[in-house]
């Protein structure tokens, strides 16, 4: 077979038992071709798996024989892959032992251990490291994903069932979802068309920014008649545009930035896993010339090599920006001047616009559209792969060593993952800052509604009956593409609008169409699954804790806000009491239930008031409440009256949360000294990281701990 014939080409003839090594090979052949991007009668050498990485030790690409990736299979499986491989390769070498085993592979491995009982440091005599099994439990907030081998006649059948029944049952979904969002539109467009008819001004009294809208409006419509008339800007004016004129709607955030005198580059990114992302540089033509295509195309999975070349001072900061779910960055580009991206940009920094994987145009190194391959992922995905990639990408390109890393709702949601200790924190000692707008970690009232309860209440194989194992509602991109833009926005507005509970009434109102050029964009079904199907976020109500433990943390939480800042048994041991015992006892450690250890950058946060989607003030009271020691929140904000997208398309946005976010950016810089001080930013003092240690409650627990273990071994003794 090929694979043996891979492997075997440098072993030494006549050093090794003939049937040993057969059947090395054939249990090796058989595991490749499961995890092989094509069967072998189908496929060449080249596309063979050939090892398992471990990039998490719980997260593992497949790397063929020509050093491309297929993405993450179950860990057993990947595991299977490396000691099969190390059987065959101790069979061809007996006396050179190669390992190839990771770091990460390790972890995972020594986890195993612990969990079982037994020492990570203790060997058996006839079995190496690697032949001990990874871990075998599911996590209950990232069950694994399915398994999807090579094509094959039966793959292809199971693929066409699932993409026929899931085109008519999605489609059902939709046009329900679309005839309630216009049935409950009724009672308010009567209303307004009630105003109308008595003479009144129906968005005087419903839309707080009326006036300023109309006057914006006003100039937008003399800024485009004088650009059809051939006055173009002075080349005085700091940012001339270059295009202008009436809207098209077009799904281009280059054409955006040109209208308020900047531009952006497209880069293109691959993952650790082979997906293919775009990342989007705005930068002011007189400042910066566009990489030529080759420079700007995508450079292979490894992430984080040496830069393309250090930052010439005075350079301008870089920051990443990362959307929102069914979104691309584009949301961040739809404002004019008010635009975040354009914001800062303007103010001095470096902006960059991260967008996720399959987005508007799904690629892969390797897998094609139709193999569900390509669209086994979700929100673990995309935070392991997406953000290291993109992030990894920018401090290649721009020379720091440290970028700032703003989100939204969804993207709060991966970063947040991501950053966890669990996955990979080593991410933290590459941000400067993370800057979650809407932070997306505790689901809100709106998960009980009865469109999202369906969801939930179906098993995960009746949900991939009905939404499929591809893309999610595909129709909804062709209704993005076929659609006029006008109509479009209209109907996207009033659909999205109904799903997720918010309005635009802070708004500018003239805009609202644009801001629905950017989406939807492709996600896998399995990505809605784990928000919204029965086994994950739905049902857990958190990213990262279960709901038995979120709920635990809050009675203890809700104990302590009772009795004040002692509890009765404190209070006893307080005044000499006998209940000191029972104190240590029943006491939780401070931070035991911590998602972040010391690598955690400093988080800031902003959180809409008036939020439906999701409890980002549940967010802020775990940090508040000292379940995350190690993260410091330099800043944090709830806006009354804000709701989801309001944190990125109000029109007072700029001053509730833009100009926050400038400053905290320049605030937590670690090399201001190389840096161009940002517009606005003269006065913003340096941050100051606090010292982390051990005193007060934690060195009084630790001091308990001790103490417990030592009367503990007194007893035993007696």
């Amino acid at each position: 077979m090929a694979v043996q014939a891979t492997l075997a080409q440098s072993s030494p003839p006549g050093a090794v038992d003939q049937n040993e090594l057969a059947k090395a090979a054939v249990e090796f052949a058989e595991q490749s071709e499961k995890l092989s991007l094509l069967p072998p009668e189908q496929g060449s050498h080249d596309t063979i798996a050939v090892e398992a990485q471990f990039v998490t030790p719980h997260d593992t690409v497949i790397v063929t024989a020509d050093g491309h990736r297929l993405p993450t299979v179950p860990v057993q499986e990947a595991h299977k892959l490396n000691v099969l491989r190390e059987e065959l390769e101790t069979q061809l070498e007996p006396t050179h032992h190669h390992t190839i085993q990771s770091p990460n592979e390790e972890k995972a491995i020594a986890l195993s251990q612990q969990q079982n009982g037994t020492s990570p440091n203790k060997r058996s005599t006839d079995a190496s490291l690697k032949r001990s099994m990874p871990p075998s439990h599911t996590n209950p907030l990232f069950p694994p994903l399915p398994l999807y081998g090579p094509p094959s006649l039966m793959t292809h059948i199971q693929c066409l069932i699932f993409r026929f029944t899931s085109f008519f049952l999605s489609l059902g979904f939709l046009a329900v979802i679309v005839l309630g969002a216009l049935f409950t539109s009724i009672g308010p467009s009567v209303q307004h068309l009630w105003r109308l008819v008595t003479l009144r001004n129906p968005d005087a009294s419903s839309r707080p920014f009326y006036k300023e809208e109309t006057r914006r409006a006003e100039i937008r419509k003399r800024q485009e008649e004088a650009w059809l008339s051939g006055h173009r800007p002075s080349g005085k004016t700091p940012y001339p545009p270059t295009e202008g004129g009436p809207d098209p709607l077009v799904c281009d955030p280059a054409y955006y930035a040109r209208r308020v005198g900047l531009d952006i580059e497209p880069f293109e990114v691959q993952t650790e896993d082979g997906f293919l992302i775009d990342l989007w540089h705005v930068y002011d033509p007189k400042e910066h010339t566009p990489l030529p295509a080759c420079e700007r195309a995508h450079r292979g999975p490894e992430t984080f090599t040496p830069p393309r070349k250090p930052p010439s001072s005075p350079a301008k900061f870089p920051v990443l920006l990362i959307h929102g779910l069914l979104q691309s960055s584009g949301a961040y580009c739809v404002n004019d001047d008010d635009s975040l991206a354009f914001l800062l940009a303007k103010a001095g920094y470096d902006v960059w616009l991260g967008n996720n994987r399959c987005g508007f145009t799904p690629k892969h190194t390797l897998l094609k559209y139709s193999d569900p391959r390509m669209w086994a992922w979700n929100i673990r995905q995309m935070g392991v792969f997406d953000l290291p990639a993109l992030i990894s990408r920018v401090c290649y390109e721009t020379g720091f060593s440290k970028i700032g890393l703003i989100c939204h709702s969804q993207g709060t949601t991966q970063a947040l993952v991501a950053l966890a200790k669990e996955q990979r924190p080593d991410l933290g000692d590459r941000i400067t800052v993370f800057c979650g707008l809407a932070p997306a970690a505790y689901a809100g009232p709106l998960i009980g509604k009865m469109y999202f309860k369906f969801m939930r209440v179906i098993s995960p194989g009746f949900f991939r009956v009905f939404f499929g194992i591809h893309a999610f509602i595909p129709f909804m991109m062709e209704m993005h593409r076929r659609l006029n833009g006008r109509v479009y926005g209209w109907l996207g507005y009033k659909v999205f609008g109904f799903l997720f509970g918010w309005g635009d009434e802070r708004w500018d109102g003239g805009l609202r169409d644009r801001m629905f050029r950017f989406a939807p964009v492709f996600v896998s079904s399995e990505s809605m699954r784990w928000w919204l199907g029965r086994e994950c976020f739905a049902r857990q109500k958190c990213i990262l804790s279960t709901k038995e433990e979120w709920r635990a943390e809050e009675r203890e939480d809700g104990e302590v806000g009772e009795e004040g800042v002692l509890g009765e048994v404190d209070r006893d041991m307080a005044d000499g009491g006998g209940g000191g015992r029972e104190r240590k006892k029943g006491r939780r450690k401070k931070g035991s239930t911590a998602w972040y250890d010391e690598r955690a950058p400093p988080f800031a946060l902003w959180v809409a008031g008036d939020d439906d989607l999701v409890d980002g003030e549940k967010l802020l009271r775990r940090f508040e409440r000292g379940r995350e020691p190690h993260v410091e929140v330099v800043h944090q904000k709830v806006i009354p009256g804000y709701e989801h997208l309001d944190v990125i398309w109000a029109m007072d946005a700029p001053e509730q949360v833009f100009r926050e976010v400038k400053e905290v950016l320049w605030k937590t810089c670690d090399v201001r000294g190389v840096c161009r001080v940002p517009k606005g930013c003269e006065d913003v003092p340096a941050w100051k990281p606090k010292k982390k240690e051990v005193t007060g409650d934690e060195g009084e627990e630790e001091e308990e701990e001790e103490e417990l273990q030592s009367s503990s071994s007194e007893d035993l003794s007696r």
